[in-house]
């Protein structure tokens, strides 16, 4: 995958959980993401410290949920940017 491919994902992941209703969590795999597992996590791990998403351990598994409440707090308006940017496109040269 290309690296615009991959940072894609970063863009992606928050705007599809924007769409949800608020407080909806999602197995991380639930995305259909096309990538490996470490890959995956690696992804969740970058929103997660950057605060975007919070996880939460359930049973052998692990489930995203966008932090909307606190990014609205912080960062009035940010979500319905997230909610209303199309999608980003494959890159052109």
């Amino acid at each position: 995958m290309p690296l615009g491919g991959i940072q894609d994902l970063r863009l992606c992941l928050p705007k599809y959980m924007a769409r949800e209703p608020e407080g909806t969590e999602r197995h991380c795999t639930s995305f259909g993401l096309p990538v490996s597992k470490s890959t995956r996590s690696h992804h969740f791990r970058i929103l997660r410290e950057a605060g975007l998403i919070r996880q939460v351990d359930r049973g052998n598994s692990r489930m995203a949920q966008l932090r909307t409440a606190d990014l609205e707090a912080r960062y009035p308006g940010l979500i319905t940017l997230i909610r209303n940017n199309p999608a980003p496109g494959p890159a052109t040269d």
